[in-house]
C-alpha cells in the first residue's frame, strides 16, 4: 500500500449494499412502522426533541402543498404556534410528504434511525452487504488503513446497519462516521469538514461513491475518487473515475 493512501471514505448505499436493500427494505420498513412508532413512543425524550426540529423545519417550508399539511394538522396559521405540547403523531402528514419528495432531512433521518434501531434488535432487520465487502473490509483494516463511513443516512443508522451483517458486527472496522450534520453530500465543504476530522489532506484519502456528483465535489478538495458500478445502481458516466463493481477490485498502490 502507498504510504500516502492511508484512508478509506466509503458511501453505503450502491456501494457496501444494494440500492435494492434500502429502497426495498429499509425505508418501506419506516415507513410501516412510522405511525405505530409515533404512538408507543411518544413521551420518549429523543422522539419529542425531533419532534420539535421536524415542527420548526415544517414551519419553515416554502411548498405550499407542506404548509397546507401543517394548516390541517395544526389548524392554525402557521407562523402563530408554538411548538410547546404537539404530540409526536401530529407530525406524521409531514413525514410521509417528506417521504414522497425524497427528501434528507436530517431529523426525518434520525427517527428512521430509531426505528430501524428496533427493527435489528428485534431481528426484522438484518443488512445485506455484497459479499466482497467484509472480506475486503476485514483485509483493508488489518493493513492499516483507516476506515470511514459518509453516508446520508444518520450516524446511527450506518452503525446499525454494520452492526447487524449477515458477516457479523463490523462496527469496530470503521474509526469515523460522517452524517449530513456534517454537511451535504454534493457539497465540497463538507469533505474540508472531513479531512479536517480525519487530520489530512486531500490527496491521503479514497473515497467510493456510486454517485458522481459526490466524487466531484469531493475531488474538487483533492480527494481521490473512484466510481461504483454496482449491479442494480443507476448508471452514469463515470467520467474521470474509475469505476470498479467490487471492492476488491481497487488498488490502493495505483490509486494513489
Amino acid at each position: 500500500m502507498s504510504t500516502r493512501m492511508r484512508h478509506i471514505l466509503l458511501d453505503i448505499e450502491g456501494t457496501t449494499c444494494p440500492v435494492s436493500f434500502v429502497s426495498d427494505v429499509l425505508f418501506p420498513y419506516a415507513q410501516s412502522q412510522l405511525p405505530l412508532y409515533l404512538e408507543q413512543h411518544r413521551s420518549d425524550p429523543d422522539l419529542l426533541t425531533l419532534t420539535t426540529d421536524l415542527l420548526t423545519s415544517w414551519r419553515q417550508e416554502s411548498d405550499p402543498e407542506a404548509l397546507e399539511l401543517l394548516h390541517k394538522a395544526l389548524g392554525t396559521p402557521t407562523n402563530s404556534r408554538s411548538n410547546a405540547g404537539v404530540l409526536p403523531q401530529a407530525v406524521l402528514p409531514y413525514l410521509q410528504w417528506l417521504n414522497r419528495q425524497d427528501r434528507k432531512l436530517t431529523a426525518w433521518k434520525d427517527l428512521q434511525g430509531l426505528i430501524w434501531e428496533e427493527g435489528y434488535r428485534s431481528g426484522d432487520l438484518k443488512a445485506c452487504l455484497f459479499p466482497d465487502v467484509a472480506p475486503t473490509l476485514r483485509q483493508w483494516h488489518d493493513r492499516g488503513v483507516t476506515l470511514s463511513v459518509y453516508s446520508s443516512g444518520s450516524v446511527a443508522a450506518q452503525q446499525l446497519l454494520y452492526g447487524h451483517t449477515q458477516d457479523g458486527d463490523l462496527r469496530p472496522l470503521f474509526s469515523h462516521w460522517f452524517d449530513t450534520r456534517i454537511g451535504t453530500k454534493q457539497d465540497s465543504e463538507s469533505y474540508i469538514r472531513i479531512l479536517e476530522a480525519l487530520q489530512c489532506g486531500g490527496e491521503d484519502v479514497l473515497f467510493v461513491s456510486d454517485l458522481v456528483a459526490e466524487l466531484e465535489a469531493a475531488s474538487r478538495v483533492g480527494i481521490i475518487g473512484i466510481y461504483s458500478n454496482r449491479p442494480g445502481n443507476q448508471p452514469q458516466n463515470p467520467g474521470e473515475f474509475k469505476p470498479v463493481r467490487d471492492l476488491s477490485e481497487i488498488d490502493l498502490k495505483s490509486a494513489a
